[in-house]
């Protein structure tokens, strides 16, 4: 009898041993990857000109995030990413590209909160969220950074465009030089975090998580790979023009060399045994940019003929799809799944996503634009988005709102004409339904005002006289 007690005892302490290892939220490292002006149809899974074999295969085991928006933009997309507010929320400075302090001093950002539950946090590549050091990212969170302040640099010499932030190569905040290739560089960085975060102990002994962001300066302008990339295309002919098919080759070459790099990420995760303990998310800034000049210092030629976001329409800095939607993927082996997410999401959602996952305390202060769309990635939840998305943009502002009656999207320009698009029966906005539907654009152009009394409309007193 006593002995049938002690093994009664001995099963119900085991499950509320599990009960309670089973209400541990889950820990995971988190490697957030951000590339710079991918276009849409720069990539293999696609159907682009790109090869990128890691990166679709990625894809193919984990979840495509096929409507994953963004601003137009670079800062304003980086300042949604971290802090799970729109940009306008920090001021005009914030919804351009620009060098000043994109975000006020002291405001909580996603390594700022991962780094108070716990977790080491690395920066890796681009900024752009301020370009002097007291605006860099060791004052938002990260306990380490490398890479650039501003928000590109040639792929050779490290250099911005001439003027006060031409030298911004940094470690920590201090100035740095270094020979090689910045997608090399930013890459080798991130893979040394990666294998020393392999070591990380928490005060307790236990395994201590991660969160690394790694922001690639390509493939923005200047487009260019070191030769064995090129090499990838050998035979590819990919316009009769000389000038224009070197500068397809330069960004395919350099397309792939993003692919490369996050393939040894892959590989390191594997050989550290973290890759089931990692979650990796990938996206883009904003869309590709088709042609563009070289305006940073350096011997990199002009890009005649760049990115691709067909079928999309437009193209970086417009709020048309090929502006806004743009390549991404979430995976995490064991945890999700392959599958195609349908679901609207937004940069500023990864915030709420990742601090929901963590079951972190966010606090109603922080006034988060983003939602939580975790349930919508697994796909243990409705795919409809409970809350109108708004990307703000100088020219105006787009609005996403799905009903019975349409998947709409209102562009609401300051100048010129609104234009409505159904998304559902028209992805690729051939068809402006403003015409047809104005109880829809006013029901839009109303959302849109609401969140527009939300933005800031001053830069703040201390930038004014700083240039932009």
């Amino acid at each position: 009898m006593r002995a049938a007690v002690r093994l009664a005892v001995a099963a119900v302490l085991v499950t509320v041993t599990w009960l309670v290892a089973a209400a541990e939220p889950p820990r995971p490292n988190i490697l957030l990857i951000v590339a710079d002006d991918l276009g849409w149809s720069d990539v293999g899974w696609h159907g682009g000109f790109g090869k990128t074999p890691h990166m679709d295969r990625l894809v193919a085991e984990g979840v495509e995030l096929d409507r994953h928006y963004v601003q137009p933009v670079c800062t304003p997309t980086r300042a949604a990413l971290l802090t799970g507010r729109y940009p306008g929320r920090f001021g005009p400075q914030a919804i351009s590209p620009s060098n000043r302090r994109a975000l006020p001093p002291g405001t909580a950002t996603l390594a700022s909160v991962l780094k108070n539950a716990g977790y080491a946090t690395f920066q890796t590549g681009k900024w752009h969220l301020g370009s002097r050091p007291e605006w860099g990212p060791n004052h938002y969170g990260f306990d380490h950074s490398y890479g650039t302040l501003t928000g590109a640099a040639d792929p050779w010499t490290h250099k911005y465009r001439r003027g006060p932030y031409e030298d911004t190569w940094h470690r920590d905040g201090m100035r740095l030089d270094e020979e090689g290739n910045a997608t090399e560089l930013v890459a080798a960085e991130a893979v040394r975090r990666i294998r020393e975060g392999a070591e990380l102990r928490s005060d307790s002994g236990g395994r201590r998580p991660w969160f690394l962001y790694v922001a690639f300066h390509a493939v923005h302008t200047p487009v260019d790979a070191p030769e064995a990339f090129k090499r990838l295309y050998d035979g590819v002919r990919f316009d009769a023009d000389p000038a224009r098919h070197d500068s397809r080759l330069r960004l395919a070459a350099m397309v792939s060399q993003l692919d490369a790099k996050i393939g040894e990420f892959v590989a390191a995760l594997d050989e550290t045994g973290q890759r089931r303990d990692t979650l990796i998310v990938f996206t883009s800034d904003n869309g590709g940019i088709e042609s563009l000049k070289n305006a940073y210092v350096g011997d990199v030629p002009d890009s005649p003929l760049n990115s691709e976001n067909a079928p999309l329409r437009g193209q970086k800095n417009t709020l048309w799809e090929g502006g806004v939607r743009v390549c991404a993927f979430a995976t995490w082996p064991g945890v999700l799944g392959s599958r195609k997410c349908p679901a609207v999401i937004h940069a500023a959602d990864w915030f709420p996503t990742i601090a929901g996952l963590l079951q972190l305390e966010q606090g109603q202060s922080l006034g988060l634009d983003g939602i939580d769309r975790w349930p919508a990635i697994t796909g243990a939840g409705d795919a409809t988005r409970p809350k109108p998305l708004c990307i703000v943009h100088p020219s105006g502002r787009a609005v996403y709102q799905s009903d019975r009656d349409g998947d709409w999207k209102l562009i609401a320009r300051k100048k010129g004409p609104s234009e409505l698009y159904d998304l559902a029966a028209d992805p690729f906005e051939k068809h402006d339904r403003a015409a047809e539907q104005p109880a829809v654009v006013e029901r839009l152009a109303a959302l849109a005002a609401r969140d527009a009394a939300g933005d800031v409309t001053e830069v703040p007193a201390d930038l004014r006289d700083l240039p932009p």
